[in-house]
């Protein structure tokens, strides 16, 4: 049912060491918006069982929807706040033809959600659990909440991308949301202007709708507290999948994932352009199986699609049963660690 995949070097430490929590220094968290549903039962078992009882810290990198998944993981209850995550945004509705202004509404009401009493304060000040959220501050013509500007900017943006990924860092910088404690580094093979910014109380809750304010569909952030003026976006238009070089590298990168062929940015979904394959050296991945998603109903992963596509009602129902049924990948990965079968795990890329 899950498909378990690692780097060279990953396979090799995990081969003499054995599969244990200790290992990883890191976790990665992909955009794909409703995707990730069918992360939910491997998020509910690591956090709840692989690493409750970690004391040393794990960074946790997210665009978009991997953003919102880590500002409930990095949360003192973080199974409580996984399921909140996924109850109210599973359920949500739109209507006919929703205005971007809409859609933001009802992002802001599912952080609401998402936090408890002190959610906000318990994610700045964790010190195991240590949140970044990627976000892209835009300089080109996608910067304009215009649709026609927007949309010609973005058209741009498909152009370049095709010719040279890293011509995008003129239209866009990766800015990345961190606790104060963090020394995390990222840097990629394209050049992209890095900057790095602390997460407080007053900023974390624009950081985070900034990271899944996606282009056209909601309305971007123009203003984040203690951040340069600008229009802040989807973090997930660079760092889509993520191809990027980590430091310092201590430990592997954990990368629960709905694909087995990640993709570096939002504009590459289409392309065949393949990752730098150094970048994933020390990564093992987690990934439903070919199996599990045919098992599915309509034999795929939920999709901002299905919000079109489906009524309200088949959807939902649609979405509660793929959860669901999620619990049997953390089962799955669970039979792996007890058993330290390592002839489960392939080679990554």
């Amino acid at each position: 049912m899950l498909d378990i995949y690692a780097g060279k070097q990953a396979l090799k430490t995990i081969q003499q060491q054995g599969f244990k929590q200790s290992l990883f220094t890191t976790m990665l968290g992909a955009s794909g918006g409703p995707k990730w549903f069918t992360l939910f039962g491997l998020d509910k078992y690591l956090f709840g069982e692989f690493f409750k009882s970690r004391t040393d810290e794990l960074n946790l990198i997210g665009s978009s929807a991997g953003a919102f998944r880590f500002a409930a993981l990095a949360q003192h209850d973080p199974v409580s706040a996984i399921i909140r995550l996924a109850d109210y945004y599973s359920h949500t509705v739109y209507s006919d033809k929703a205005s971007p202004a809409e859609i933001t509404n009802k992002a802001l009401q599912l952080l609401d959600h998402i936090f408890d009493k002190n959610g906000i304060e318990q994610i700045v000040s964790n010190k195991v659990f240590k949140a970044h959220f990627i976000v892209s501050r835009c300089t080109g013509l996608t910067k304009y909440e215009t649709k026609s500007l927007q949309l010609i900017g973005l058209l741009s943006s498909i152009v370049l991308n095709r010719i040279d990924r890293g011509l995008l860092k003129h239209q866009y910088q990766r800015y990345v949301y961190r606790v104060p404690s963090s020394q995390i580094q990222i840097s990629d093979s394209y050049g992209f202007d890095t900057s790095y910014l602390e997460l407080t109380q007053d900023n974390l809750k624009q950081a985070l709708l900034a990271s899944g304010s996606i282009p056209l569909v909601m309305k971007g952030v123009s203003h984040i507290k203690d951040s340069p003026q600008g229009m802040y976006r989807d973090g997930g238009i660079i760092d889509y999948h993520f191809d990027v070089d980590i430091k310092p590298e201590r430990g592997l990168v954990l990368f629960p994932h709905f694909s087995a062929y990640p993709k570096a940015g939002w504009f590459d979904k289409n392309l065949k352009r393949k990752v730098n394959s150094a970048h994933y050296e020390n990564t093992v991945m987690l990934v439903p199986s070919k199996e599990f998603i045919a098992s599915l109903p309509y034999g795929k992963i939920p999709d901002r699609n299905d919000f079109t596509t489906m009524d309200a009602d088949t959807r939902i129902q649609y979405w509660q049963t793929v959860l669901a049924e999620t619990e049997r990948l953390a089962t799955s990965l669970d039979k792996v660690i007890q058993s330290q079968d390592m002839t489960k795990i392939k080679p990554l890329l």
